[in-house]
């Protein structure tokens, strides 16, 4: 999913700085800065984005700009809100690409791809959840963390695949027959993994969890 140099044409690559520019800017306004205050939650947020780049650095796939690796966007917007999410998630991709696995040519269209698309979709779903759905545990874990999870990986794997067809990298029969369907395999191990994550940091660290509240979730259920 990380997309390799000169893959895209670089009017691609340029025009895709002006929406992570725009994204940037709001996260940076509106980010609750005072929480990283908290020496605790710093090291969470550090320790996240270390993992996430080593799971993103494990990666296969069988043509340029066709890999596929975990994304761990979802725990990212459930623990620490959209805003921040998306911050953390650039210093991944940063990391990733500092190291060789992805290009900064198409650093701007990879933060499009891999940072705010499963954002929007996961606090999307979390936002629906939390008006449409009752307030309990479970309801938590398994449509904002599970379902959210996939469809997050599912929102990136169809992103990827409009851009790939638009572009003219690859065929549209090309991309639907070895691309596009193993995204279904991706986002069940990535809702697998993002609700253990989840329900581990809800039972023993609940403060970890920016979007989550004993009282509201656990108290009188």
């Amino acid at each position: 999913m990380n997309f390799p140099d000169d893959l895209f044409p670089t009017a691609w690559s340029l025009a895709a700085w002006l929406p992570v520019l725009v994204a940037w800017g709001l996260s940076a306004k509106r980010v609750a800065w005072r929480r990283l205050a908290d020496s605790a939650q710093l090291h969470v947020l550090a320790g996240t984005v270390v993992v996430l780049a080593l799971l993103w650095s494990m990666q296969a796939g069988v043509q340029p700009g066709l890999n596929f690796h975990l994304v761990g966007a979802t725990v990212m917007v459930l623990a620490f809100g959209p805003y921040l999410a998306l911050l953390g998630l650039t210093l991944v991709l940063a990391a990733v690409t500092f190291n060789g696995a992805a290009a900064w040519s198409g650093f701007a269209l990879n933060v499009l791809v891999m940072a705010i698309v499963p954002v929007l979709v996961a606090h999307g779903i979390f936002r629906a959840a939390d008006r449409y759905l009752p307030n309990h545990l479970f309801v938590y874990l398994f449509v904002p963390a599970f379902l959210g999870a996939a469809l997050a990986v599912l929102a990136i794997g169809g992103t990827a695949t409009l851009f790939l067809f638009a572009a003219g990298v690859y065929g549209g029969d090309y991309l639907m027959s070895e691309y596009l369907p193993y995204f279904l395999l991706l986002a069940f191990s990535e809702a697998w993994i993002s609700g253990m994550a989840m329900t581990l940091m809800v039972v023993y660290r609940p403060e970890w969890v920016a979007t989550f509240d004993d009282r509201r979730y656990l108290l009188n259920k």
